[in-house]
């Protein structure tokens, strides 16, 4: 199964539970989004990411520099607590 196929699957399966008023304002959402052009100004594969500085989990200061030197660089973003 290709990874887009289980993207979908786990979409259709998370959206079966919710109820219809729930799923609408996601979908609203989600669309007011696509509408909003953001996606233009979204990095495409292959382009290199700006140079940044953001604070970890404990607040210090991480530079981007200084982690690409140890090799490549993978970004994990989560939205915290609620």
């Amino acid at each position: 199964m290709k990874l887009q196929d289980k993207l979908n699957k786990m979409k259709a399966d998370f959206e079966s539970g919710l109820p219809a008023e729930i799923k609408a304002s996601m979908h609203q959402a989600t669309d007011d989004m696509m509408q909003s052009g953001i996606i233009e100004k979204v990095l495409k594969q292959g382009t290199p990411a700006p140079t940044f500085i953001l604070q970890d989990q404990q607040g210090l200061e991480v530079n981007s520099r200084d982690l690409i030197k140890e090799g490549p660089l993978v970004l994990s973003f989560y939205r915290g607590v609620w």
